[in-house]
């Protein structure tokens, strides 16, 4: 009886290694389908944003904003520069302009913030037109250009994946 059972575990610890290779090996013959390449393509999301009324207006605030809010900030860090000869004329001057960049800004935030709903909608238009185009000329994914670019997600792609005058143009 102890016969039959020596030779019953040696199979066992021989079966079950070459078990597992077979397994292995039989998985990386098997016959796999193949998937179609998938089309990219690339928008400048700014771009068409802009091309909305919506996105036009919040462009010009933007811009306007900047430029009356930088002008007063670099009356600031003129007076800063001056260091320890600062007069106190300059920081009347100086808590004064402080006051007013925060005023301005904060009128400023509120535009912006009534020109949300618009914006909304106009992303909204956007997406539309960006997923017609994507689905009637076969690209199964869209990336904005501008991210893919500055995180380095993507360092080349062909003119031709460029969906952004097309998108442009579905918005009309």
């Amino acid at each position: 009886m102890r016969a039959t059972v020596t030779p019953m575990k040696m199979n066992v610890k021989v079966l079950a290694p070459l078990t597992v290779v077979a397994a292995l090996g039989l998985g990386t013959v098997a016959p796999h389908a193949q998937t179609p390449a998938q089309k990219v393509g690339f928008v400048d999301v700014a771009q068409v944003l802009a091309a909305q009324p919506a996105g036009k207006e919040l462009n010009e605030l933007q811009k306007k904003a900047n430029t009356e809010l930088g002008d007063l900030d670099k009356q600031v860090k003129a007076i800063d520069a001056k260091g320890t000869a600062i007069t106190a004329a300059d920081k009347d001057k100086r808590a004064t302009l402080v006051s007013t960049i925060q005023a301005k800004a904060k009128a400023y935030d509120a535009q912006m913030t009534q020109l949300q709903p618009k914006m909304t909608a106009a992303e909204k238009a956007a997406d539309t037109a960006v997923s017609s185009v994507a689905k009637s000329n076969g690209y199964s994914i869209v990336m904005d250009r501008n991210v893919a670019a500055r995180s380095g997600l993507v360092i080349y792609a062909e003119d031709n994946t460029d969906l952004t005058a097309a998108a442009i143009k579905a918005l009309k």
